[in-house]
């Protein structure tokens, strides 16, 4: 298969994904940019994470993140608390509605899965996960200390 081949698959792909997602967002009546889904997910997974350590891993500037959190904040998704060992910083959590808000996403994103795989065997999901990572890994053995979170 030719490289051109392979970069229109995976750009298909990632458009095809995206564009049922935001859909699917907007079905649901989420009404939240993917910047402060992605930043929800962030919150979710590293508990008792600050803005700092966010942008970080995310590879944001911090200045962007703070404006997202600061929106998840007025809507009433993450909440701030200070943070004991350092009083520039505070700590983030989410809310009762921040939770439902990321269980209403992972539905989405797990019928979209559901979509997309429908065809496909286990031995394929599989054997797509597997290469995945290896090209992943691959992509970050060739990548700048920025890129590579």
């Amino acid at each position: 298969m030719k490289d051109t081949a392979i970069n229109e698959s995976l750009h298909q792909l990632i458009h095809a994904y995206k564009r049922r997602l935001r859909a699917g967002i907007q079905e649901q009546q989420i009404g939240l940019p993917v910047s402060h889904i992605r930043v929800l997910k962030g919150v979710f997974k590293f508990p008792l994470s600050t803005a700092r350590s966010i942008a970080q891993r995310m590879n944001l500037d911090k200045a962007q993140v703070t404006r997202v959190l600061n929106d998840l904040v007025h809507s009433g998704l993450i909440e701030k608390t200070d943070n004991p060992d350092d009083r520039r910083s505070q700590f983030l959590t989410l809310t009762t509605d921040g939770i439902s808000t990321l269980e209403k996403v992972s539905g989405l994103e797990a019928e979209v899965a559901r979509q997309m795989t429908r065809n496909l065997s286990t031995e394929e999901l599989e054997n797509f996960a597997r290469i995945a990572s290896v090209m992943v890994a691959n992509m970050k053995e060739h990548s700048t200390p920025d890129e590579r979170s």
